[in-house]
């Protein structure tokens, strides 16, 4: 699959998301001051790569996107509730997100609050509202609970608070962001295998590629936040250094961090051997796209 064919792709199915989140609060049942503030984040853009992951997982284990849509807006949706709380003044204390005013700028600190724990449990009503076999929605969202609990993202928060303005080893710095970030690309590739139908060696499959890819996505991250352009990030380059974050470049520098997300996208290559699906390939295309992107 060419590059061109990989974002045509790409853009079809986050186009596919996007619609079904703008539709989410449409029902006038929210009070409108925090559907206000949910809404600027959930549609503010952006790569919408973790329900892309689940919808082509699902697909490339014979299900069908359409059929597992609002769990990957779910998943979308607990991601921006982990952005919005991750810019509060308590958190990383950001102004910019995807270059507009973080939420607690644009509204104020407790909206944004509430808007986090509005989108956090908007999720688990979506996740559960599947036509699909009970065993299956049940077992995705216990897989999907955990890696944005204590055990995954809320977890890789906490040891990143913990390790900001310190020197971490290397085996700390990966077991941060296996959690913080890893955890919930890893669900939303074995979520999606689960619910698409995929066995138990499909979801191990799935699993490799998640934590391998969500690696290259971290690592990636750390990089342009040195080397990228503060237009394309829509955040100051620079802000990790500048809160004592630790990232690989500062732990390995430029290149050794590159050829870690090098090992990390062939590792993610090397778990789709065996499926001929046409979503492997572009499985195997976003995997590549990761050491590329600007933003």
């Amino acid at each position: 699959m060419t590059p061109a064919e990989m974002k045509a792709e790409l853009k079809a199915l986050a186009g596919l998301t996007e619609a079904r989140l703008a539709s989410i609060f449409g029902d006038g049942a929210t009070p409108a001051p925090l559907t206000a503030s949910m809404e600027y984040s959930l549609m503010a853009g952006g790569k919408r790569l973790r329900p892309v992951l689940c919808l082509a997982w699902a697909e490339l284990v014979g299900g069908g996107a359409q059929s597992v849509l609002d769990f990957a807006c779910a998943i979308e949706c607990i991601h921006t509730y982990s952005l919005i709380h991750d810019d509060l003044p308590a958190m990383d204390d950001d102004d910019l997100r995807r270059g507009k005013p973080s939420n607690h700028k644009q509204f104020d600190e407790a909206t944004a609050i509430l808007a986090g724990d509005g989108l956090l449990t908007e999720a688990f009503t979506l996740a559960s509202s599947l036509s699909l076999p009970p065993e299956r929605v049940l077992r995705a969202i216990f897989h999907l609970s955990t890696a944005a609990g204590p055990r995954g993202m809320v977890g890789g928060q906490v040891l990143d608070m913990g390790l900001t303005g310190k020197s971490a080893s290397l085996p700390q710095l990966r077991e941060m962001h296996a959690k913080k970030t890893g955890a919930l690309i890893e669900s939303s590739c074995v979520s999606g295998c689960i619910l698409g139908g995929g066995n138990n060696a499909d979801q191990l499959k799935a699993s490799e590629y998640g934590l391998a890819v969500g690696l290259a996505f971290q690592v990636t991250d750390d990089i342009l936040d040195v080397v990228g352009d503060e237009a394309a990030l829509g955040k100051p380059v620079g802000s990790d250094q500048a809160q004592g974050k630790s990232t690989y470049p500062a732990l390995l520098g430029i290149e050794q961090s590159r050829i870690l997300a090098r090992e990390s996208v062939d590792q993610a290559l090397a778990a789709l051997n065996g499926f001929s699906h046409p979503r492997a390939d572009f499985l195997r295309a976003i995997a590549r796209y990761i050491l590329d992107r600007t933003h």
